[in-house]
């Protein structure tokens, strides 16, 4: 049989785990390796030379250590500024980025009347504004800066519960009402779908929320299938191995983490202590 592909992918902290679960439906062949740099999250509050330097020497690490054939940066942020360098400094090995989904919010809203969630750094990036420009410029588009959102979402997956009104304050600005209403919100950040029951429950009107991680999984599929050489994975296949987790901090995760992990088909924990060091 054929060795199966290894995927790495990558986040700041727990985001990437709503990425991890549709590679792992789309690819069930695959054996996945879940990295979170949680030692230097939350990346918005980095500088951008210092995050670029970051997880270029974290990425170097993880890929001798796992060995990929493909990496996921699954991180609008790490994505938009650091992308490049990898791909220059790891010319044979394939990256599949994430960006906010303006293109296709756009073409799915009946109303013209958009939003994009995002992170502070990320809306002020001339990267998502070209992708207005781009891909909407036949919408009104509301950019919404989260300072919170992520840490929340990172809270909740370790067990804690934020309240509704922590949650509602970060959203509300999305939705916008000029006649029309707001119809669809775009989620530019890969922690934010961990909130999305929260979202809808507490959203003041029903709008269509825009998750990244079904489109990266096709890249990733199609990266993997085109561009490598792997065979598409039969039908109905039985995850071929149990996949894995690496943190870049000494915290062992929680009790609700861990069984969260479990649930994703994560067997086995390990850490991978790498403290953010200012020089």
């Amino acid at each position: 049989m054929p060795q199966p592909p290894k995927v790495l992918v990558f986040d700041s902290g727990l985001g990437g785990l709503t990425v991890f679960a549709e590679i792992a439906r789309a690819r069930p062949d695959a054996q996945l390796i879940y990295a979170a740099d949680d030692a230097g999250f939350p990346y918005g509050e980095l500088e951008e030379g210092a995050l670029v330097a970051r997880v270029m020497t974290v990425m170097e690490r993880l890929i001798a250590e796992a060995a990929p054939d493909a990496v996921v940066i699954a991180c609008n942020t790490a994505s938009t500024l650091v992308l490049p360098h990898l791909r220059r400094q790891f010319p044979l090995i394939p990256f599949v980025g994430t960006v906010p989904a303006v293109k296709p919010a756009a073409s799915l809203s009946r109303s013209k009347l958009i939003s994009v969630l995002a992170t502070p750094g990320t809306v002020a990036r001339d990267y998502t504004r070209e992708l207005v420009r781009t891909y909407a410029a036949h919408c009104v588009v509301t950019l919404v800066g989260s300072s919170a959102l992520a840490s929340l979402a990172e809270a909740f997956m370790q067990g804690e519960a934020p309240s509704d009104a922590a949650i509602l304050r970060e959203i509300a600005p999305a939705f916008v009402s000029e006649g029309e209403r707001t119809d669809c919100i775009v989620l530019a950040c890969t922690h934010y779908p961990l909130l999305i029951d929260q979202f809808a429950r507490l959203a003041p009107w029903a709008v269509q929320w825009i998750d990244p991680a079904p489109a990266i999984a096709r890249r990733t599929d199609h990266v993997l299938r085109e561009d490598l050489g792997f065979p598409a994975p039969q039908e109905h296949l039985e995850p071929a191995t149990q996949h894995r987790a690496l943190f870049t901090s000494s915290a062992a995760p929680s009790e609700r983490l861990s069984e969260a992990l479990r649930k994703r088909g994560i067997g086995k924990i390990g850490m991978e202590p790498m403290p953010l060091v200012f020089a």
